[in-house]
């Protein structure tokens, strides 16, 4: 990783008078000379869009895949995971606010081309690559030149998103996509408009789209924010809403929400909120079901649907035993959806 002042024009945008629409998610940006869109990292230069996120990670690690959360996907192995300054959503309660409320300081800023990702995703020796801590879709130029070579290499790639994108714009930006972990929110659109700024039905179209019209794998994860989403009733309509439109194979992971951000004065989820909504979830038909952020065995491990045997136990983000027959119960033969090695 280098320096560098290279800019990258973007796609997803056109002009509307004197201003530049841009067109990658439903917040639909208008962007005057020198300014830049909600997400801090589009901005109007000499009247054309560039995407400044796009080289610039703003730090990489190595994190297991059930951090992002995925337990159906590669269960135990290792992820790079990187993201980039900027969102485009607004949330009150972001858990990793310093990255996606930052903007780039060009002067300290380095530069990661796609090629280099992926290299260095093969010398730490990990089978995937994840977009992730802040919202991977205001860089999808990025994304897609990466999840392109990484398929060429035979690595995977993984969005943890939000899922709030343009129709046109996602089908570009998920072409080379192998798995995909979307944030449901909340399952009320005052929720979504007070506390993250956007609207509950385009994540709710790209949950449907991603699981009819594509091959990613999804899963889904809610943060349970006391006194805001956590209401069984709230549970009830978004499981009935899954049942209905995704299937009853789409993990769903409840995680707590600790305070911070601009919702610090908020009480972390107490364990038996997601205890009771994971649940609600099985008994109302939802097969894999899964609590995070806190330290609950029961709630971390992988069970057959049919005979109830412990197929993968985890330890927080550690996988303690796999006992899968590839994508099979050993003592029943259910097949477990999700990609095993």
């Amino acid at each position: 990783m280098r320096e560098s002042k290279q800019l990258y024009e973007a796609k997803w945008w056109e002009q509307k008078e004197k201003k530049l629409l841009c067109t990658l998610c439903p917040r639909y940006c208008t962007i005057g000379e020198g300014q830049n869109g909600f997400c801090f990292i589009r901005k109007n230069i000499n009247n054309r869009l560039y995407s400044l996120g796009y080289g610039r990670p703003t730090g990489f690690a190595i994190d297991p895949i059930e951090k992002k959360p995925l337990n159906h996907f590669l269960p135990g192995s290792e992820v790079l995971s990187f993201g980039t300054a900027g969102c485009n959503l607004g949330c009150k309660f972001c858990q990793n606010w310093t990255m996606s409320k930052a903007k780039f300081d060009d002067g300290k800023s380095l530069f990661a081309s796609p090629e280099e990702v992926v290299h260095l995703a093969k010398k730490n020796h990990v089978p995937s690559i994840a977009f992730t801590y802040n919202d991977p879709t205001i860089f999808g130029e990025y994304v897609i030149d990466i999840s392109k070579i990484a398929r060429e290499q035979k690595i995977k790639s993984v969005m943890v998103t939000a899922g709030y994108i343009d129709k046109k714009a996602r089908k570009e930006v998920y072409q080379f996509i192998d798995a995909a972990n979307v944030d449901l929110k909340a399952f009320s659109e005052t929720f979504y408009h007070k506390l993250t700024f956007s609207h509950l039905k385009n994540i709710l179209e790209t949950l449907v789209w991603l699981k009819h019209e594509t091959d990613v794998w999804l899963e889904i994860t809610t943060l349970l924010i006391p006194g805001e989403n956590d209401s069984l009733d709230e549970t009830k309509q978004m499981i009935g809403w899954i049942l209905e439109n995704l299937g009853d194979e789409v993990p769903l992971h409840f995680t707590a929400f600790h305070p911070d951000f601009k919702m610090s004065h908020k009480l972390k989820t107490p364990v038996e909120t997601l205890v009771a909504a994971r649940q609600t979830a099985l008994r109302s038909g939802i097969k894999y079901c899964y609590t995070g952020n806190i330290h609950h065995p029961e709630g971390q491990t992988t069970y057959c649907p049919v005979c109830k045997t412990k197929l993968i136990e985890r330890n927080w983000h550690e996988v303690a035993s796999n006992h899968l027959d590839k994508n099979k119960c050993p003592v029943c033969g259910t097949i477990i959806p999700g990609l095993f090695r």
